[in-house]
């Protein structure tokens, strides 16, 4: 993990753009993961940072680290009380039929032998919520900038597949898995501080996204 993946830091806390593909936990099999990559992000402290939050393998982008324990129990609760704000880019595999909207879902866990296990509506669930708005079409695919307010597993995928009828492009639980990877990133990260500044982080589109960012408003 190169210093040009930092995008900010400070004495307690490190944001850094993760690259699609790393698991922030790691997995079973043992193979590379965010872990392997804690000690280059030390920046002159003994201990290793630590992630406050989860990005799903193949999203990219803001990942919030935490550089002591009294930091990292603030964040966790900035994050739990809903003050963190988070701003994520997708490229749908169609186009909404609305401009933006809302959508209020609530979430529960099921899992197969066959698929493994997977997120879905379902009415006994989390309640999760995520405000979302369309930014460019093209070729019969869009760009939505989505602001969950809750933080659930696989949100913003179950939200596009099931909410709006339409999964993020390259998703390979709840679309078409295609080739170049799942488009969906981390764009943005504020989080609030009390007295002190708050954190803000932004992640530009990597490359997968091809053409996208230039049809994107700044």
């Amino acid at each position: 993990m190169h210093g040009d993946r930092v995008l900010f830091i400070d004495g307690e806390a490190l944001v850094i753009d993760k690259p699609a593909g790393l698991p922030v936990d790691t997995p079973r099999d043992g193979s590379l993961s965010l872990e392997n990559h804690l000690d280059s992000l030390k920046f002159g402290f003994q201990r290793w940072p630590a992630a406050v939050h989860r990005l799903d393998r193949d999203t990219s982008g803001c990942l919030l680290l935490s550089r002591n324990p009294k930091a990292h129990a603030r964040f966790q609760q900035a994050f739990e009380r809903g003050e963190v704000e988070k701003r994520y880019l997708a490229v749908l595999a169609g186009i909404p039929a609305e401009a933006e909207g809302r959508i209020d879902m609530a979430l529960g866990k099921v899992s197969t032998r066959e698929e493994g296990w997977r997120i879905v509506e379902d009415p006994n669930g989390k309640a999760s919520s995520t405000a979302w708005r369309l930014l460019a079409t093209r070729d019969g695919q869009a760009l939505v900038e989505f602001r969950p307010t809750t933080g659930r597993t696989h949100q913003i995928r179950v939200h596009a597949a099931t909410g709006l009828g339409l999964p993020v492009v390259g998703d390979p639980v709840y679309g078409g898995g295609e080739a170049g990877g799942m488009l969906l990133h981390a764009a943005g990260l504020t989080v609030p501080r009390g007295a002190k500044d708050p954190i803000v982080a932004e992640a530009p589109l990597p490359e997968r996204f091809g053409d996208w960012p230039s049809l994107a408003p700044a």
